[in-house]
């Protein structure tokens, strides 16, 4: 058995997976909510994930009676670009900010203004944006220098949860790409970046490809999880990076749309492609040899989750969603720009801000939701279009996260995008592609190309429908932002 962990925002999940690719049990353990003492503030305590992920293990071998011995080895993955600072003897300094942590324009600001835009490019493949670690850093040194003083160690959530599994500060390439510290064309540490942002490259811990074993269960991470002492643990990835190996997106053309708290389209390309203006993610893949570009839109399901809890305590989104299974293709007009954490793509606008657009008094309850489902597909075909506009080659698009999970939201999503779209027999999300990272380690498939050709298989593809409805939307919808910038005086 080979086991996948993966420290999301919401909670961990650990997945256990035969070496036929099938998922044998699965146990997941929530997290504390985040804090969020100023708007735009997001963090949350290492040692809450490594609750989770010791209560997700223990849940997951407790289904099918494991014990440690029989699990060949460990893959990670986890939400990306969280700072989690430690001292010397491996303490943590402060709770980790977070990937939607909004509060390090002004850090971003700087390292621009010192770099150039054009040269953060070139050094690194992306801008400096508050989502990337590096500018984390910048704003605890500026903040809080007593605590940057005594760092000695610097890692992303799921990293941190491998260095209590196994005592050694490991990170993979792909989830490297998101700190603004790696030379993405050439996968490896940046010295240029580092020295230019006055960040000691003793803090930055090894790098190794996903399917890398680059650390193995030591004595303390057995005695807290019920694992073997010895057991391999591979390098992994990124949560983007893991769930596009278990949906199988590898090849140029390959592309999924993915909607969690956050949401991301992501595609696999040969080759570093490099947008000059910064609005898509261009990172090493979790698989050797191979790059992928994406885009983010920062409250994908985190907007319907807003929504429930403010205007609809109480009831479950099975009822929501029936509600606005009844409402028309477009909404009646009702609009939602889901930027309830600023945005990334296109806009890279922290202080972007939702709004409903266009309400009357006819709209429903179901106006609502269906409007949220709608929004969140616009802000994803906002990286479709940026695709097209630099060649980025779409010939199939696969479903993933909650977004995959609704027969109306994977619809709306066909409809919005003008594609077809792909669901999978079994889309397990970020633990199993970590899985098949750590199989592929040890042995148990040859390459991570022929893991997924060996696991992943298409259940259904849903055509379009309404298309052409929503692409009049969608043409309304791109003049949302501008106008909403105007009126917040900007």
């Amino acid at each position: 058995m080979i086991l996948g962990v993966d420290v999301g925002t919401g909670g961990t999940r650990a997945v256990l997976i035969d070496r036929g690719g099938r998922v044998v049990a699965s146990f997941a353990s929530e997290h504390a909510p985040m804090r969020s003492e100023h708007i735009g503030w997001a963090e949350q305590d290492p040692e809450d994930w490594w609750r989770a992920a010791r209560e997700a293990i223990a849940g997951a071998m407790a289904a099918t009676e494991l014990t440690g011995a029989e699990i060949e080895a460990v893959g990670l993955t986890g939400q990306m670009h969280g700072c989690v600072m430690l001292d010397a003897g491996g303490k943590v300094l402060r709770p980790a900010l977070i990937w939607c942590d909004q509060r390090t324009q002004p850090q971003c600001d700087w390292l621009t203004e010192k770099i150039g835009f054009e040269r953060l490019i070139e050094l690194t493949c992306n801008p400096a944006l508050p989502n990337f670690t590096l500018t984390k850093l910048l704003w605890v040194r500026e903040h809080q220098p007593e605590i940057f003083a005594k760092i000695a160690h610097v890692l992303c959530p799921k990293d941190y949860v491998r260095y209590r599994l196994t005592g050694e500060f490991a990170m993979d390439m792909q989830e490297a790409s998101g700190t603004l510290l790696l030379d993405v064309a050439n996968r490896r540490w940046s010295v240029e970046m580092a020295e230019e942002a006055g960040i000691p490259m003793e803090w930055l811990p090894r790098l190794f490809e996903g399917p890398e074993i680059c650390a193995r269960i030591s004595v303390a991470g057995a005695g807290a999880t019920g694992l073997a002492a010895g057991t391999p643990v591979a390098a992994g990835a990124g949560d983007q990076g893991a769930g596009a190996v278990g949906m199988g997106i590898l090849a140029p053309g390959s592309v999924s749309a993915t909607i969690g708290t956050s949401g991301v389209v992501f595609a696999a390309t040969d080759s570093p492609i490099k947008d000059r203006l910064g609005r898509l993610h261009t990172f090493c893949h979790a698989a050797p040899g191979r790059w992928h570009v994406m885009g983010v839109t920062n409250g994908a399901g985190l907007s319907l989750r807003y929504f429930r809890d403010t205007f609809a305590p109480g009831i479950s989104y099975e009822k929501l969603t029936a509600l606005a299974v009844e409402v028309a293709a477009g909404s009646d007009g009702l609009m939602w720009a889901p930027y309830l954490f600023g945005e990334r793509t296109p806009h890279l606008d922290p202080e972007a801000r939702a709004a409903f657009i266009g309400i009357t008094a006819s709209h429903t309850q179901g106006h609502f939701i269906r409007a949220i489902l709608e929004g969140v597909a616009f802000s994803l075909r906002d990286t479709f279009t940026l695709f097209h506009e630099l060649g980025v080659p779409v010939k199939a698009i696969r479903l993933g996260g909650g977004g995959a999970r609704g027969p109306l939201w994977r619809q709306i999503q066909a409809d919005v995008y003008g594609h077809s779209v792909e669901l999978l027999e079994a889309e397990e999300g970020g633990a199993f592609g970590a899985a098949l990272l750590a199989g592929t380690g040890i042995g148990v498939w040859a390459s991570v190309e022929a893991a997924c050709a060996a696991t992943v298989r298409v259940a259904e593809t849903i055509a379009p429908k309404d298309a052409g409805v929503l692409d009049e939307a969608y043409e309304r919808y791109r003049r949302i932002y501008p106008a909403l910038k105007t009126i917040q005086g900007r």
